[in-house]
């Protein structure tokens, strides 16, 4: 995103003669250039018009050519200033070429000469460094000032800033660089403030944008359309969007007008969060408004189309893109891959795939990851098998996307130990795993007492399984010469393409599956990976797994050591510490809300599903009412109806039970009920059998055991129904109440103090 940072000051005062020498330059070999320029020596006006050819090869490209007029021009200038603005100027152009290294050798070159010791050359070269992300280059030569007796400027400052946001220097790191500018007696300006915004855009730091938001009208600096847009930036990727809604529609009263840039930030924020209707509703506001879409704003209201199976519509836009002069590209092709896959769509994603290559598209790395993942997911293990192979062909190399998307496949097939193992070979590698890959593991563990298992805690894997469990298929392996990697994944490839997820299972014992989580935890944490809510709900869902309550407890009170803020609520409300965590909690929840709305309810699921399954009722039930204030699930209950079908089993047990003891107190006040009432379960997410859900089950267990008065609808049979008047007899039974309230197994009294976290002693992993 433009920054507002103005570009290096160059001297356009050229004369005619530089025009004519260029167009000679340009049109001729590199060889000839040395004697266009002797030839034109004397009609050339100094500096000024070198300084012109300069700017205009490297505005083509032209690097070599620019190198050496440069090279040309130095030798003949005799004046050291004009040398400087020179070697400045040839800095900058190749920096912004991404030729880092010529870029160094020019400025010592300078340095050494004696001419290359001014505030603007070190001011090239360090935005040379950041435009590559090469933070950790701009600040050495920044803390290198000193060294030749210069004084860091305005300009400088602003430079070493915006090279450390581009290099994803934290932000605490670039403060500090800030306060040491104020110190400096330094005033900030309003380029200083877009790139100090910019650092907390790509974190997503919305609070601290907000402050330097502030921060701007205190100053008296004017804010701009670069200030309003990398701002939205933060705060769309912060997931305030409601807070960028606001601030959007204050624009046009500072006379600052909304762009293009504008609403496709919006736009995404909104698709990130899952609030696709508001997403779609500003596109039609673009287009009321007048505002040309462009490539981005194209590719993400496809995107989203993609998303929401409206696939039809998101090739009405490819077409609309297509006739404004824009061909789809790589971004097109992948936004309209995932959404076919995940509709378990596979002969469009075929059909796509080998269209995108017939049109030209080269698929990147997001390409192959996302067809891989999809053909994996979907069971067609032969299939990814080949698009590996083509991946490797192509002579790109695996990344942590498609690591990860391997590592989740093979978990999700019960394949754990085959996932560590690609695990191993992916650091060996030297690619650094992600909070994304760990997470697909430990969901594994969770889920893995139907899988094999295995314990790597930091490259040292013990199997838990049979190691004969792990068939190896040779003859998928066609004699190719492959590295060690790519060996590794076609076998496992082939493993599943032969076996089809049907790999000999072995049952793990509570303790040792323990463990496994704890490894894995610990790795994150020296790997200083953070652990985010979707960790947390995977952690919850093998919690609800162990063989023991003492199991579960032990393995939360391991994590405390880690976060006692997270984990420490969830092991509170399991050992019935309700009142004491409860205000912790509350800024737990505060966190979660600002999370998707899919990743929001599956943490309530699992932490009702957690607390539920060892008896804590009446704290699962005290979660998902407070996840309905917080409208995690949307319009889930009314006088006449509860709908479940987002629910896990405990959560939906739990909230059963509340909306009944709603309706329980409406009789009681003597209101009337509606004459129909409706328990929605859906079909089960994962069920197989029409209307043979688990939920379904869970729901009609617990209502029948009430003595419930609740059938299934014969047109629905997922679906729970009651007449007013038949639940209102119940209701006014004597019992009804005390079956209604729920409680907890295990409680502490109100004064007895949450245990603190230095009590714990960690276990020998």
């Amino acid at each position: 995103m433009h920054l507002g940072r103005p570009k290096t000051s160059i001297n356009t005062r050229h004369t005619s003669i530089a025009e004519e020498v260029l167009q000679l330059a340009l049109h001729n070999a590199l060889a000839g250039l040395e004697s266009i320029l002797v030839s034109f020596e004397s009609k050339l006006s100094g500096s000024d018009d070198y300084t012109f050819l300069l700017r205009e090869l490297g505005n083509r490209s032209e690097y070599e050519k620019a190198i050496k007029c440069f090279n040309f021009a130095v030798r003949r200038e005799t004046r050291r200033t004009e040398q400087g603005k020179l070697a400045t100027a040839m800095i900058s152009i190749l920096g912004r070429l991404g030729k880092v290294e010529l870029a160094r050798g020019v400025f010592h070159t300078a340095l050494n000469e004696g001419y290359g010791k001014t505030v603007y050359a070190f001011s090239a070269l360090i935005s040379a460094f950041g435009r590559s992300g090469y933070c950790d280059e701009a600040l050495k030569v920044f803390d290198s000032m000193k060294n030749y007796g210069l004084k860091p400027n305005l300009v400088i400052y602003n430079a070493v800033i915006d090279a450390c946001g581009k290099g994803g220097l934290e932000f605490k790191r670039v403060v500090e660089i800030f306060d040491e500018m104020l110190r400096s007696g330094v005033q900030p300006d309003r380029i200083t403030f877009n790139s100090l915004l910019a650092v907390c855009s790509r974190g997503g730091l919305w609070e601290a944008a907000s402050n330097l938001f502030s921060e701007m009208v205190d100053r008296g600096i004017d804010r701009d359309i670069f200030t309003y847009n990398t701002f939205l930036d933060a705060v769309c990727k912060g997931g305030q969007m409601d807070l960028a809604f606001e601030i959007m529609a204050e624009m046009p009263a500072k006379n600052i007008f909304p762009n293009v840039i504008t609403y496709s930030t919006m736009v995404d924020g909104y698709a990130k969060a899952g609030r696709f209707d508001d997403a779609l509703n500003l596109f039609n506001e673009m287009k009321f408004l007048g505002i040309g879409l462009d490539r981005v704003s194209y590719n993400t209201l496809l995107s989203i189309y993609a998303k929401l199976g409206r696939f039809e519509e998101a090739l009405d836009i490819c077409r609309e893109m297509e006739d404004s002069g824009m061909r789809r590209d790589v971004v097109t092709y992948n936004a309209l891959l995932g959404g076919y896959g995940k509709q378990g769509k596979y002969d469009e994603v075929r059909a796509l795939f080998d269209e995108m290559k017939a049109q030209k598209v080269s698929p990147n790395l997001l390409t192959y990851s996302t067809v891989i993942d999809v053909y994996s997911k979907g069971g067609l293990y032969d299939e990814a098998m080949d698009v590996f192979r083509e991946f490797k062909r192509a002579g790109l190399k695996a990344d942590v996307v498609l690591y990860s998307a391997l590592i989740d496949a093979l978990c999700k097939n019960g394949l754990v130990e085959s996932a560590v193992s690609l695990l191993d070979e992916m650091t060996k590698e030297g690619i650094r795993p992600n909070v994304v890959t760990y997470n697909s593991i430990i969901d594994a563990f969770g889920r893995s007492a139907t899988s094999e298992h295995v314990f790597d805690a930091g490259g040292i894997r013990e199997s838990l399984a049979d190691s004969s469990s792990s068939l190896v298929i040779k003859q998928c392996i066609h004699g190719t010469a492959v590295d060690r990697e790519d060996n590794r994944i076609v076998k496992i490839f082939g493993q599943l393409a032969a076996e089809k997820g049907g790999q000999a299972k072995k049952d793990c014992g509570g303790k040792r599956e323990i463990l496994c989580i704890l490894g894995i935890f610990q790795k994150m944490h020296e790997l200083e990976i953070r652990p985010n809510v979707v960790t947390f709900s995977a952690i919850l869902n093998a919690c609800s797994r162990c063989d023991s309550f003492e199991d579960a407890s032990m393995l939360l009170e391991e994590l405390r050591l880690f976060d006692n803020q997270v984990y420490g609520v969830a092991y509170g409300l399991l050992m019935g510490y309700r009142e004491n965590v409860w205000i912790q909690a509350q800024s737990l929840f505060d966190e979660v809300k600002l999370m998707d709305s899919s990743t929001a309810s599956a943490f309530y699921n699992a932490l009702t599903d957690m607390l539920w399954h060892f008896g804590q009722k009446r704290g699962a039930q005290l979660v998902v009412l407070e996840g309905k204030r917080r409208q995690v699930w949307d319009n889930v209950w009314s006088n006449s109806c509860l709908d479940l079908h987002l629910m896990s089993s405990g959560a939906a047990r739990a909230m059963v039970h509340s909306w009944l003891l709603n309706i329980h107190s409406t009789v009681f006040e003597g209101h009337e009920l509606p004459k129909l009432l409706s328990i929605l379960t859906g079909w089960g997410k994962h069920s197989k059998v029409v209307g043979d859900g688990a939920l379904r089950r869970a729901v009609e267990a617990l209502l029948t055991g009430m003595g419930a008065p609740f059938q299934l609808a014969k047109c629905n049979l997922g679906r729970f129904v009651s007449t007013g008047p038949v639940v209102t007899a119940w209701l006014r039974e004597s019992g009804t109440k005390n079956l209604l309230v729920l409680h907890d197994n295990r409680t502490q009294p109100e004064n007895t103090r949450f245990e603190e976290i230095s009590n714990l002693q960690t276990l020998t992993l």
